[in-house]
């Protein structure tokens, strides 16, 4: 997903890469964890 970026300086890189794990891991469901976002199944697991 990032190799379609062309950054113009490292404040615009760790800006999008931010971005980027924020979405990676509060949004996008992932099959690996029953489709649950990364911290969803976290706070499941703490509960458990």
């Amino acid at each position: 997903m990032l190799d379609l970026y062309l950054f113009n300086n490292l404040a615009q890189a760790r800006r999008i890469i931010e971005e980027w794990l924020t979405i990676y891991n509060t949004e996008r469901p992932h099959e690996a964890l029953n489709n649950m976002t990364p911290i969803e199944y976290k706070t499941l697991k703490q509960s458990a």
